[in-house]
Formats: C-alpha cells, structure tokens, sequence
C-alpha cells in the first residue's frame, strides 16, 4: 500500500483564486467600516466645534490668562 503524491503542479494559483477575492472583499469592508465608524462622526465633531468657535475669544482669554511671552495681558 502506498500513499498518493501530493498535487504540488498548479498548487498556488488554485489557492489564490481562493484566496484573493476573500482578502480583496475583507480589506474593502475594513475600510468602509473605518471610513463610516472613525473618520465621519469625527469630521461631524471638528465641524460642531468650529461652528462655534470664536478664536478672539479664546486668544483674550490665553492673553489675559499670560499664557504667551510676547503680548502683556491688558492689565499690566
């Protein structure tokens, strides 16, 4: 009794007509999922913070507060 040889001809394009569709198809729902569970709601986020988001304000506030050498605080 004898084993039978393993099929080593044709082996690795068998397995990557397998393979490739299903490493193509995961890599495109990875990305959709990231783009849809990451990146929007944090575009969302920077675009509800600058909506009201006064940069003078906040400069007089650090100013006032000495946060920068170079501008006194107005009472100085």
């Amino acid at each position: 009794m004898s084993l039978q040889k393993p099929l080593m001809r044709g082996l690795l394009g068998k397995r990557l007509r397998f393979h490739l569709p299903i490493a193509f198809g995961l890599s495109i729902i990875a990305a959709l999922g990231f783009k849809f569970i990451v990146t929007e709601p944090r575009k969302q986020a920077y675009a509800d913070f600058y909506k009201h988001y006064d940069a003078v304000k906040e400069f007089n506030s650090m100013r006032e507060a000495g946060v920068f050498e170079s501008v006194e605080p107005t009472g100085k």
